[in-house]
């Protein structure tokens, strides 16, 4: 019997170590916004951001290590905290309001009845870092006036140095989110001071010119006259 109690024994342990490792906790990650202040003005500048296009490989909630070799790794030790695409969002729209001094900072496509003095179209290509690789961001974006005419087009390359844990990668893409935002922000403050749309008159109508008949001659026309002389020859 004893003999028999010691496999079981070990079977246990080893079924007990396995489910211990299969069930390690997941860490869970956040962009990092920063501080940003909180902006006092309650009438600043009116800025729409969006819509912000996040590249399809950021969609997901797998946390992705870059390689050496350029390619793509899950990581196994930790994972975004909900979506990404709406940290980014929100991260900006937090920054950019402080930066602007202005509540009047929203998503796309913001409420019925508010005009913006700029949207803001982003595009973001490229977010990611890994152990032994930098954080790096690629996008682009492009501001639209009040008239909805293109007033600035930029790209974007920016690149973080980190310590390699995750948390210092997570942190590291945060940062780079961060200088996008204060970049994009020095952009806009320009066009804050845009004169107002004046609404232009509708045009009149050219006058429809009606085509005179000719005056009739008012001089009397020649009537024979008819006498009843008559005429003899010889």
């Amino acid at each position: 019997m004893k003999f028999l109690r010691l496999p079981l024994v070990l079977l246990c342990g080893v079924l007990g170590l396995a489910g211990c490792s299969m069930h390690q906790p997941v860490s869970l990650y956040q962009l990092d916004s920063g501080e940003p202040g909180q902006p006092a003005q309650s009438a600043g500048m009116a800025v729409v951001l969006g819509p912000v296009s996040v590249a399809d490989y950021l969609q997901r909630e797998t946390l992705l290590q870059r390689q050496s070799d350029g390619s793509l790794t899950a990581a196994t030790e930790g994972r975004w905290a909900g979506s990404l695409s709406a940290d980014i969002d929100q991260l900006l729209v937090r920054q950019l309001a402080w930066r602007l001094d202005s509540q009047r900072v929203v998503l796309a496509p913001g409420n019925s009845g508010f005009t913006p003095d700029v949207q803001v179209l982003l595009s973001i290509t490229r977010l990611d870092s890994g152990a032994n690789q930098p954080a790096v961001l690629d996008a682009q974006w492009r501001l639209l006036d009040r008239r909805g005419q293109v007033r600035d087009n930029r790209i974007v390359h920016l690149e973080q140095q980190h310590q390699g844990s995750t948390a210092a990668q997570v942190q590291a893409q945060g940062q780079l989110l961060q200088k996008l935002a204060e970049q994009l922000s020095i952009a806009l403050k320009p066009l804050a001071n845009q004169p107002p749309i004046v609404e232009e008159a509708p045009k009149k109508a050219a006058p429809v010119q009606v085509r005179k008949e000719p005056e009739k001659s008012k001089i009397p026309l020649a009537t024979p006259i008819r006498t009843d002389l008559e005429v003899f020859r010889f």
